[in-house]
């Protein structure tokens, strides 16, 4: 059954057609006869009861440079569409969480993937809080003394910014570092919220796995390993994509937190686990499914698709 399906994400003509998962969704949802629109989020509209949003319909292919064919810009109802894709990237910031209020309006007769009420209520470095026996040594906290109290503890420390993306604003506090209380100040003058410190993992050095989960199920991974001298793995600042396998301890983690995934309508997640331990769980925007498709050859957006179009038949 075809469908209607709107994407609320960063623009499109600008994605990188090689990496971008959004554009990998968007093409198979193609390729599966549904109909496509985009939208950038400060087109959504609300207007007497209605929620709206300025878009395009568009055409894809797999073409750099020309990628994407738009129509022309018409105001629709989002009641109208079959599903939504709430896939802008961070921050998550109170535009992000205004979005997610207004397409909670939609849903769920227009199916909004992933679930916008449990986007915004499980931040990927807060829903991570409820699983302890998963995670590093974590502490959230703005106190300046609080955090050097951590730190004395555990010596060596990730510092982060709690709602930050793409591995911004990341540092690593080793024992014999003094720039705790200056980078404390450079965080709490841009803004008020708590800072995230978590004892640092050294198997970091070896990888940050992403692992793709699709209804609360995982379907592979892909490794990130940081470039030479640098402590974060993300692909944004220089990590390198390599094929990995599941473990055990993967497999564990998985079996832990899929069953809450599943039923809080997170279709398509992304978690990071570093060594042993379970660093964050990324409902908002996720990537990694061009680079698992190219390694192992799960088409991820395949079975994202089935997923949805399974919840949209019940």
């Amino acid at each position: 059954m075809a469908l209607r399906v709107a994407f609320q994400m960063d623009p499109i003509e600008a994605v990188d057609i090689d990496a971008d998962s959004s554009f990998r969704i968007a093409l198979e949802a193609q390729h599966r006869g549904h109909k496509l629109f985009v939208y950038t989020p400060d087109k959504l509209v609300f207007r007497e009861g209605r929620v709206m949003a300025l878009a395009r319909a568009v055409t894809l292919q797999k073409v750099k440079g020309a990628h994407v064919t738009f129509g022309p810009e018409d105001l629709i109802d989002l009641a109208g569409m079959d599903v939504v894709w709430l896939r802008q990237d961070p921050p998550f910031d109170m535009g992000y969480i205004t979005s997610t209020h207004l397409l909670d309006m939609v849903h769920p007769a227009t199916l909004v993937v992933n679930d916008p009420f449990w986007v915004r209520n499980y931040p990927e470095k807060l829903l991570v809080l409820q699983f302890p026996d998963l995670t590093p040594p974590t502490m959230i906290a703005r106190d300046l003394a609080t955090i050097r109290d951590f730190k004395a503890e555990h010596g060596d420390v990730i510092l982060k910014p709690l709602y930050g993306n793409g591995g911004a604003g990341v540092f690593r506090l080793d024992p014999n570092d003094r720039n705790l209380a200056s980078l404390h100040e450079l965080f709490s003058g841009i803004n008020r919220e708590p800072l995230i410190v978590q004892k640092y993992l050294p198997a970091v050095s070896k990888g940050d796995k992403r692992i793709i989960l699709v209804d609360g199920k995982p379907i592979g991974a892909i490794n990130r390993v940081p470039a030479a001298g640098e402590t974060r793995s993300n692909m944004h600042v220089g990590g390198r994509p390599e094929p990995v396998t599941l473990t055990a301890r993967d497999q564990d983690i998985c079996a832990a937190i899929g069953p809450l995934l599943r039923e809080k309508g997170q279709i398509f997640v992304g978690i990071d686990v570093i060594g042993d331990y379970l660093t964050e769980i990324n409902l908002t925007s996720p990537t990694g499914l061009q680079e698992l498709e190219r390694f192992d050859g799960v088409n991820g957006a395949e079975l994202i698709w089935q997923a949805i179009e399974a919840r949209r038949a019940s």
